[in-house]
């Protein structure tokens, strides 16, 4: 009876042991399974687009800052008078208790997500002009010394000067200075007076003919030129070809003093000329006596 009370007790602890392995076993699967089951992902971050700051350095600072707040290819000295960083505007999120109102939409749009576009921003150094080149300073010139003036430069620069001073007031006076045939608006004027000169000239030499040239059969011609002033006085005589005979050229001046003063000269002349020239050719006959053509 004992014998078979311990048979069956060891049957019976053999029993319990099989089913609390058989149960531990069962336990085990489930719990293998479960972990299985069970994805074990974290959860995704949203993506934030971060801001970047960019600092523009124009023109870089000669001193250096004494605090830097920024890295930058130049010294920069801030313009702003903040001492502290201004934050970002806060954006406002719903309540749990408030939802917003879904608006009805009539077709599904599909969100495309963006790749987060790169920014790249070359900063361009500050150009630097070269100065202007200095303007070139134009050389004093050398003072040249003063040479010394002697009475004699002094007189001779006074008679060069007088001469140049007669040389103006004759080519002054020439200008004004003209011939009968240059006459060109008055030409009629001027011709009728050389007409009325010529016939008193010849009357006064016909009863003024040297008596030594009649007597010694004299005879000769010349050609002579008379400037007549606007008051009829002579202004000039000037013996243009010589007979060859001096006492003859003489006798030829002395008729035409002799003749003056002669008619003033017309005022229609007076508008072209202040001298009107008279030339002639005088002829000397001991037959003929004067004549002038």
């Amino acid at each position: 009876m004992t014998a078979s009370n311990t048979f069956l007790n060891r049957a019976t602890n053999t029993s319990e042991n099989d089913a609390l392995l058989i149960t531990l076993f069962i336990a085990a699967l489930l719990h293998i399974g479960v972990i299985l089951g069970i994805n074990f992902s974290m959860p995704k971050q949203e993506e934030t687009h971060r801001a970047i700051e960019i600092t523009l350095a124009t023109t870089p600072a000669q001193k250096a800052p004494k605090q830097a707040s920024f890295l930058a290819q130049e010294n920069q000295i801030g313009a702003g008078k903040q001492k502290t960083k201004p934050e970002p505007p806060k954006q406002k999120l719903p309540s749990r208790g408030t939802l917003p109102n879904k608006q009805p939409q009539s077709k599904p749009v599909q969100r495309q997500t963006a790749a987060p576009k790169k920014i790249i921003s070359t900063i361009r150094p500050a150009e630097t002009k070269a100065p202007p080149a200095p303007a070139k300073v134009p050389a004093e010139p050398q003072s040249k010394p003063v040479p010394k003036i002697t009475a004699a430069a002094l007189q001779q620069q006074i008679a060069q000067l007088g001469t140049e001073v007669r040389q103006q007031q004759l080519s002054a006076d020439i200008s004004k200075i003209k011939h009968v045939n240059a006459v060109s608006t008055h030409k009629y004027v001027a011709s009728q007076y050389e007409m009325d000169w010529k016939k008193k000239v010849e009357a006064t030499g016909n009863l003024n003919y040297p008596e030594v040239a009649r007597k010694k059969n004299f005879f000769g011609t010349l050609t002579m030129e008379v400037g007549i002033n606007p008051d009829g006085t002579i202004y000039n005589i000037r013996i243009k070809r010589p007979s060859g005979n001096a006492a003859l050229d003489e006798a030829a001046k002395r008729i035409v003093r002799l003749s003056a003063p002669f008619p003033p000269l017309p005022q229609e002349l007076l508008k072209e000329l202040d001298v009107l020239v008279i030339t002639r050719v005088w002829k000397f006959s001991d037959e003929s006596g004067m004549s002038a053509r």
